[in-house]
């Protein structure tokens, strides 16, 4: 410093003083280039964290109205945006800007497109309905979004839907529809509103629904038709099915709604219906104590000997266990078939691959297909949600079970192009957790991974359960996002998928709503209070205190 100072000035002096603060200036300079660049390479990349608003400025926490009898659990507390520790990552739009949260986008753009049909096409921006709702209108994606819509506060989305309701959804209409999905998405979305919001009209289709699906069970065993004619009342099955039966997945997941319906109405007409398919299933031989999928209504016996954990069977096991949850765990005779199940799955079916990952195969004609459906990636969050009251202490065990199916689901969405999984996938020889069929690349928008997610989230806390629930967030909204909607894509092995040009009711039902809850507290919808039915839609526990049904000593 001394050297450069200008001869005959004393320190101190203005030369001096503008020579150091040069210096000072230009070490300041460097610094700030050093963390611009810092930046850029090291911090995340914030166009990937666009649209992470999976619903509201405001998170939510749930509020029991005690005023209406403990019936009505509706309600819920807002936070504000200065409880951060109530926020997460949820960041508000600014004022007046467009706000392209994923649940709105699928909203607006079924409102504006499909407003009354049953689905959405997002890209030819039309209505679109399948076979399981006939040939109806009956706005499903109205009915299975409500409460999705509720609790992210979107309430005036909430209010055309409700008013729509009140106004159109009429079930006096010649259609025949599949029973166990207008149980679960129409009288579970009903209910899940009343309960939530405390609005009669919900409560009172649900009733009416409730009724047309009745004649479906006038068969020889009472084990219900696969589809009812909601006007005429005739029923049928699906022509696949083996042998004329009806399916294990579907007669076997009423039980949760029906009970809530004779909770509600005094009518014990709907607890005795699921009841007595619970005591005819108790009397019947299983084959190694597994339940096949098929079974006859009219003769009362099994058709093809195929068990599976997924499609067909899977929300039948799901039923018994929240059975004995919903009943704030007095069902022992639910838990005592879940129990007999799953350890006769866990014997027969549960196998570890030769890299290590554990799969759920399925039981077909004597042996063991090594093959796993992205539907029965649910089954890790179950396993989590049986731990506790498992027998012999091993609360331990299934919760670690749960983690590994969570850990082989997320391998198949990992080893695709699109991170999204296939419809399913094999472990054959060198081929793990990967599809190999044409017809099982497809992804439509489907929940089971992340509903696995959330629950392995709610027991353990474990930081990856969210980082995977982040990922697959990234993948739907990059991949499925067109500008009418969301999409199910054909090819996830595919850079360049092509769409299929369906937006499920249960992506906002279920996909949306657990990614939501995944990033949300644990006092949000708590698993001590509620239940939620297959279609993810959130039934209060009956404790015994306010419970009228008298048909099982359980409920007594």
């Amino acid at each position: 410093v001394e050297r450069r100072r200008a001869p005959g000035r004393a320190p101190g002096s203005p030369a001096t003083l503008r020579l150091s603060e040069k210096f000072i200036l230009l070490l300041i300079l460097s610094a700030f280039i050093t963390l611009c660049f810092g930046a850029f390479f090291f911090l995340p990349d914030s166009s990937k964290h666009k649209r992470f608003d999976l619903g509201l400025e405001d998170v939510l926490i749930p509020h029991v109205d005690t005023s209406k009898g403990g019936k009505n659990l509706g309600g819920f507390l807002i936070h504000g945006q200065g409880h951060d520790e109530h926020r997460h990552r949820w960041v508000p739009r600014s004022p007046g800007r467009e706000r392209d949260w994923m649940m709105k986008h699928a909203w607006d753009n079924y409102r504006q497109y499909g407003w009354g049909h049953n689905e959405l096409k997002p890209i030819a921006r039309k209505g679109h309905s399948t076979n399981i709702f006939g040939n109806s209108q009956m706005g499903a994606t109205i009915v299975d979004a409500l409460d999705t819509l509720y609790i992210m506060g979107l309430h005036d989305e909430f209010r055309e839907g409700q008013e729509w309701i009140d106004k159109n959804l009429d079930f006096s209409v010649n259609s025949e529809v599949s029973v166990f999905e207008v149980n679960i998405r129409f009288i579970g979305g009903l209910l899940a509103a009343y309960y939530l919001s405390g609005q009669e009209v919900f409560k009172i289709k649900a009733v009416q629904l409730a009724g047309k699906l009745l004649p479906a069970f006038n068969t020889p065993t009472g084990i219900p038709w696969a589809m009812v004619n909601l006007k005429s009342g005739v029923g049928r099955n699906w022509g696949w099915a083996s042998a004329g039966s009806s399916i294990l997945a579907e007669f076997g997941t009423l039980h949760m709604e029906f009970v809530h319906l004779s909770y509600l109405t005094g009518d014990p007409v709907y607890y005795n219906k699921v009841m007595h398919i619970r005591k005819l299933l108790q009397k019947m031989d299983r084959p190694n104590g597994l339940y096949p999928n098929y079974l006859n209504p009219r003769t009362g016996r099994w058709g093809q000997h195929h068990t599976s954990v997924g499609g067909l069977g899977d929300s039948f096991y799901e039923y018994l266990l929240k059975a004995w949850l919903m009943s704030d765990k007095m069902d022992m005779e639910a838990r005592k078939m879940y129990d007999d199940a799953i350890e006769a799955i866990e014997k027969h079916l549960i196998r570890k691959s030769n890299g290590g990952l554990t799969f759920i195969g399925e039981w077909k004609n004597g042996h063991l297909e090594r093959k796993m459906g992205h539907l029965t990636c649910f089954a890790g969050g179950m396993f989590a949600l049986g731990a506790d009251g498992s027998r012999d202490d091993k609360a331990g065990h299934y919760l670690q079970l749960g983690a590994e199916i969570a850990h082989t689901c997320h391998e198949s969405y990992d080893r695709t192009t699109l991170k999204l999984g296939p419809e399913a996938f094999k472990f054959d020889g060198g081929v793990e957790a990967v599809a190999v069929r044409q017809n099982e690349k497809y992804y439509i928008l489907r929940p089971e991974v992340i509903e696995t997610y959330w629950y392995m989230w709610r027991f353990t806390h474990d930081p990856k359960y969210r980082q995977w629930g982040w990922e697959a967030t990234q993948a739907i909204d990059k991949y499925c996002r067109v500008s009418g909607g969301f999409s199910g894509v054909k090819d996830v092995y595919s850079s360049s998928p092509t769409y299929d040009d369906v937006q499920q009711s249960f992506f906002l039902a279920e996909t949306l709503k657990y990614l939501y809850l995944l990033f949300s507290n644990d006092d949000l919808l708590p698993l001590d209070n509620w239940v939620f039915n297959t279609e993810a839609h959130p039934l209060p526990v009956l404790h015994l205190a306010n419970t009228t049904l008298s048909g099982n000593p359980a409920y007594r």
